[in-house]
């Protein structure tokens, strides 16, 4: 285990799909130190679906907040922020199930929250430092997550499209686009505003 401080500084990074939340995340880390910052993704605390059949697990709303453990997910940044290992599940977007084999992370002085709902739950949002909230229009959005479900997740564009409208964006209006008002920074266009990176980047700087 690492020798980490307890307490260590905690980001949350919330938005649309496709707003450019990983993007932040990812370059916020690349820019620390080696070994000294962590990612836990909120997709890959989706909740296990091995006992329904695949074309019910097709029919799952992803994009509501039942469909995360979020307990799960708390649990683990307790662990983090007291010093403890934790094995994050890994969710296999092809199968709409969670993998076998999870991934085990160390505690690192700064850790990285990242997903849609991550300001949506109350006791979620009490154990963060920092809440961030990437706002990026709407079409640029879609077009990011097209692109994203075609060539990384295996699904066709018929498959994204009926997705998109029944699901993403009306859940999108009633549970990602309220959460806005709980972030401490509102990061317009996503992972291409340098200078609210810059600016994220220099208070976790004076912090660690």
């Amino acid at each position: 285990m690492s020798d980490v401080p307890i307490s260590p500084l905690i980001l949350g990074i919330a938005g649309g799909s496709g707003s450019g939340k990983s993007t932040i995340a990812r370059s916020i880390l690349a820019a620390l130190p080696p070994g000294t910052g962590v990612l836990l993704e909120q997709d890959h605390y989706y909740r296990a679906q091995g006992h329904l059949p695949y074309e019910e697990r097709e029919r799952v709303n992803y994009d509501h907040p039942d469909a995360l453990e979020l307990d799960l997910l708390m649990a683990h940044i307790d662990a983090l922020r007291t010093g403890r290992s934790i094995v994050r599940p890994t969710y296999d977007f092809g199968l709409h199930d969670r993998a076998k084999v999870g991934l085990e992370i160390d505690p690192a002085p700064v850790l990285v929250v990242e997903g849609i709902l991550v300001l949506a739950d109350e006791r979620l949002r009490a154990r963060l430092h920092v809440k961030v909230f990437v706002d990026t229009d709407a079409d640029i959005r879609l077009m990011r997550r097209i692109r994203r479900d075609l060539e990384q997740r295996g699904r066709s564009f018929a498959q994204v499209r009926k997705q998109y409208y029944e699901t993403v964006r009306p859940m999108h209006l009633a549970f990602v686009e309220p959460t806005k008002r709980f972030a401490d920074i509102i990061v317009p266009e996503g992972g291409q505003n340098r200078v609210a990176l810059d600016l994220i980047l220099s208070h976790v700087r004076s912090r660690i």
